[in-house]
């Protein structure tokens, strides 16, 4: 038996009229970037999240970039993340100058640890050469960082925070929706995401109106009216294709969150007893598992290769943490600075996990997870 990561063929059978009819209705009308169809699924984002601005975006790393850059973000400035998660995270710092800090991980959650933030913002430790500025949270794999304990350090501290909802988008945090409790949310719709596009997309979330604007006004080369350009701006506006096949899928979103939510206790039932570590929900989040992702005692690249042998897609997300990156040499980080996220990185794997696996998929995938020996 095959099994896939993600089957987007079969997410898309049930509603291509729906996505062929909005693809035709942009061609049609010839607006391509930024036309009525951004406007129309950035208001949608908006009643579906409860954020006050949505504005979208060429991807989710343009994102973070460009919610840094409205929130006075500039380079030379330091900016907390953890040290494990997707690249894009810290790239998007870096990118625009600025310097990534980076902070380890909590065991259970493996989203970013509030006792490592409080070591960096702490006076023993600021004896550095230049400001932490931001904090960039990011809710991985698909439930939420601790907000409450980083929103009590950031305003103590006076730091921004942009959250990294490119993994989270439609989790709940105590009753809000991932990324509209920071200054920004930062959302990618990368094709492989639970709301994904046929291509590249992003949004940012804010509720803070005059960073809305900036938003705006930065995606735009900088400009309000065109040709009269009021700062140096990016092009990172979004493609009107991208938007017409989000605001379809959007209306499904739920659904298929709770499809995969069920998915993953139907593992968990069945793989409770055996010596790996099944996820684990913190009480103040709900989870929409982006990914699955178990821990094995030791290492899970023998765990990935027995599972692939036998067909099943499963992954490492992630190899190697980001301070052990080669391209982040230069921040003179060493291996043991941050010991849960390599040890995470050495021991987690993931399954499939996707609404539309069948009952013989799901329980030829936990008889092949049993057979490991």
């Amino acid at each position: 038996m095959k099994i896939s990561a993600l089957d987007l063929k079969k997410q898309i059978a049930p509603i291509r009229q729906e996505l062929d009819a909005a693809i035709k209705e942009v061609i049609d009308n010839t607006s391509f970037i930024l036309g009525a169809g951004v406007d129309k699924f950035e208001r949608h984002v908006v009643e579906y999240s409860g954020a006050k601005y949505a504005i979208g975006v060429s991807n989710g790393t343009d994102a973070i970039s460009l919610s840094l850059l409205a929130l006075g973000i500039k380079a030379g400035d330091g900016v907390i993340c953890p040290a494990f998660t997707y690249y894009a995270t810290a790239g998007a710092v870096a990118n625009i100058g600025a310097r990534p800090v980076f902070a380890d991980i909590d065991e259970d959650t493996y989203n970013i640890s509030l006792k490592s933030i409080e070591r960096i913002l702490s006076r023993k430790n600021r004896r550095m050469p230049f400001k932490i500025k931001a904090i960039i949270p990011v809710h991985l794999y698909g439930a939420c960082a601790d907000m409450d304990g980083i929103l009590k350090l950031t305003r103590k501290h006076k730091i921004k925070v942009v959250e990294d909802t490119a993994q989270a988008f439609g989790a709940e945090y105590q009753g809000k929706k991932a990324g509209t409790m920071g200054d920004c949310g930062a959302v990618s719709f990368y094709p492989g995401k639970n709301l994904g596009a046929f291509g590249d997309a992003g949004l940012v979330l804010t509720n803070n109106k005059a960073v809305a604007e900036k938003l705006k006004i930065l995606r735009n080369q900088g400009n309000k009216n065109k040709y009269y350009h009021l700062v140096l701006g990016r092009n990172n506006r979004m493609d009107t294709i991208q938007a017409a096949v989000l605001d379809i899928k959007l209306k499904y979103l739920d659904l298929w969150n709770k499809s995969r939510q069920q998915v993953a206790q139907y593992y968990n039932r069945n793989l409770a007893g055996l010596d790996i570590k099944l996820p684990i929900v913190p009480v103040y989040s709900t989870h929409i598992y982006h990914q699955y992702t178990l821990r094995a005692p030791v290492s899970n690249k023998a765990f990935v290769e027995h599972l692939q042998a036998k067909g099943i897609d499963s992954r490492i997300f992630y190899p190697v943490p980001l301070h052990l990156q080669k391209c982040f040499k230069y921040l003179g980080y060493k291996a043991g600075d941050f010991p849960q996220a390599e040890k995470a990185a050495k021991q987690t794997f993931t399954l499939p996990i996707y609404p539309d696996l069948t009952g013989e998929e799901k329980d030829y995938i936990i008889q092949s997870v049993k057979e490991f020996k």
